[in-house]
């Protein structure tokens, strides 16, 4: 395959990417933009003389997603880079096209006064940060129970919506605006720091203060404050805006009272609070576990107060630890796992583990929960049906050693190598 693109062409950063998971070598031959792309022969080829152009064996093809799309297709089930089936398939297209439509067109608005290409317009740059928010917001609760935008792979969908985003995160979602998208910025984090991105965007610096176009900001300056003063000048409606928003203040205040209420009710409601007291006290073995020596003083204990009709243990073996190939990765599973469980806190503690080496490792882990089978918690959250979970036999002398190994990190571990582990407490 060719590849014509200019050299500093961003739309080329996804189609190479792409490139790179779906194993295929691109050819970049040199291309002067604004000279080549008006050639008789790439007429020819782009009657449009829009780039990049993608020459194959079969013909040619133009418009970026079109031909990210492709090398999706020819990469094969193997990148799975299109999703697993047709609904998956369905729903990567559904983000690149969210890609082109929603971040697309604001980014632009917002970032080529600032590269002077066009002059700014502080309307204009208004409303698309506006949208651009409202586009991590959108992404944020998304990727509040996802690792990836579709399904438990990187797709084109993660490939094509982050390299969308690389330039609003490296110029203007500086650090106080992007504090507000915890759940973006991991993914985003775990996109762009994969290799196969890496060997095209070598290093993404996130911004530290926002870019601004100083020259057109001056110039509108004046015409605000000469819109804003007529405005400004009723004194008379002072007292009516001060009424209006007393009663809204006690309304507001008795709809916070009322939803404190139901999150009591809801909080009362928990069966794992009605069961009978234990002698296992969960937050009193998460004291123990990390305070004291792991195998000669916690370890003990917990065996000495664990109430196996109180509790419940079970084995988590992650599904696809045949494609886990590099620890940072593997580690944001664990940890994104662990964000959806904040209401899972009173009622277990795992150990879960990283074993092997780089590209071969796997997940496992060994959860304790209240009462007896996994909590709605754990089984309602997406992120669990990954795991195959089986219930551990605390008879078996050799589950409970496992076990033991666990919680220490240490010992035979099963005959697997330890690389390095996570607790939730």
């Amino acid at each position: 395959m060719s590849l014509k693109l200019h050299s500093t062409q961003k739309r080329a950063t996804k189609i190479l990417v792409a490139a790179k998971y779906a194993g295929l070598n691109v050819e970049v031959p040199s291309f002067n933009a604004g000279v080549d792309n008006k050639t008789p022969d790439y007429l020819k080829k782009a009657p449009t003389g829009k780039y990049p152009v993608l020459e194959t064996a079969d013909g040619v093809i133009s418009e970026s997603n079109a031909i990210v799309r492709h090398i999706a297709r020819v990469g094969g089930d193997k990148a799975k880079l299109y999703g697993k089936n047709q609904f998956e398939s369905a729903l990567v297209d559904q983000w690149v096209d969210f890609a082109a439509n929603e971040i697309d067109l604001p980014a632009y608005a917002w970032l080529l006064p600032i590269q002077g290409v066009i002059p700014n317009n502080g309307l204009a740059t208004r409303k698309a940060q506006e949208d651009i928010k409202k586009v991590l917001s959108i992404l944020d609760s998304h990727l509040l129970t996802r690792t990836y935008l579709v399904g438990q792979h990187v797709t084109i969908a993660d490939i094509v919506v982050a390299s969308s985003l690389v330039e609003l995160y490296e110029l203007v979602l500086d650090v106080a605006t992007r504090s507000a998208y915890t759940n973006t910025n991991r993914w985003f984090s775990t996109i762009v720091n994969q290799p196969e991105f890496l060997a095209v965007v070598p290093e993404v610096k996130l911004a530290e203060k926002a870019a601004a176009p100083a020259k057109a900001e001056k110039a509108e300056k004046p015409k605000a404050e000469k819109a804003e003063k007529p405005k400004a000048e009723p004194k008379a409606e002072k007292p009516k805006a001060e009424k209006k928003e007393a009663p809204k203040k006690e309304e507001n205040d008795e709809e916070e009272e009322e939803d404190y209420g139901d999150k009591e009710d809801n909080k009362k409601k928990n069966p794992l609070d009605l069961l009978p007291k234990s002698k296992l006290v969960l937050d009193e073995w998460k004291r123990m576990y990390s305070n004291n020596d792991t195998r000669s003083v916690a370890i003990p204990w917990f065996w000495e107060n664990y109430d196996a009709e109180g509790y419940s243990m079970y084995w988590a073996t992650y599904k696809y630890n045949d494609e886990l190939s590099k620890v940072f990765m593997t580690a944001n599973l664990i940890t994104g796992l662990f964000q959806r469980l904040e209401k899972l806190h009173k009622y277990a503690f795992g150990s879960v583990i990283i074993f092997g080496e780089e590209p071969h490792l796997e997940i496992r882990g060994v959860w304790v929960f209240r009462g007896k089978g996994i909590p709605a918690d754990m089984s309602e959250c997406e992120e669990s049906e990954v795991y195959d979970w089986k219930e551990v036999d605390t008879k078996d002398a050799a589950q409970k050693e496992l076990v033991n190994d666990y919680f220490a990190w240490d010992g035979s571990l099963g005959g697997k190598k330890f690389n390095q582990g996570k607790t939730f407490k």
